[in-house]
C-alpha cells in the first residue's frame, strides 16, 4: 500500500564454516589446534598444509581463530576427514 515504509532488508547471519561432509554451516575448531568438527553430523577434519586438489603448500597458522580453509591457489577445501 502507499504511504507504509518498507521492511528493513535482513542481513545475511554467518554461522560460521561449512562442513564439507554435510554442507551445514555448524564447523567448530576443537580443543585441538588444526582440528574441527561439525556440530551437526559430528564428522572430525583436520587443517592440511597441503592442498588436497592441487598440491600446492600453505602456512598454517593454527592458533588463530580465522584459518583460512580454503586453497589460495584452487579454492578447494584444506580439510581432511580424520
Amino acid at each position: 500500500m502507499e504511504g507504509e515504509p518498507e521492511a528493513p532488508a535482513r542481513a545475511a547471519i554467518d554461522l560460521g564454516p561449512q562442513c564439507p561432509n554435510c554442507g551445514e554451516p555448524w564447523l567448530r575448531p576443537t580443543n585441538l589446534p588444526g582440528r574441527y568438527r561439525c556440530v551437526y553430523c559430528l564428522h572430525r577434519f583436520e587443517l592440511t598444509s597441503v592442498c588436497p586438489n592441487c598440491g600446492e603448500h600453505s602456512t598454517i597458522v593454527r592458533m588463530s581463530s580465522t584459518a583460512i580453509l580454503k586453497c589460495n591457489s584452487c579454492g578447494d577445501s584444506m580439510l581432511q576427514p580424520i
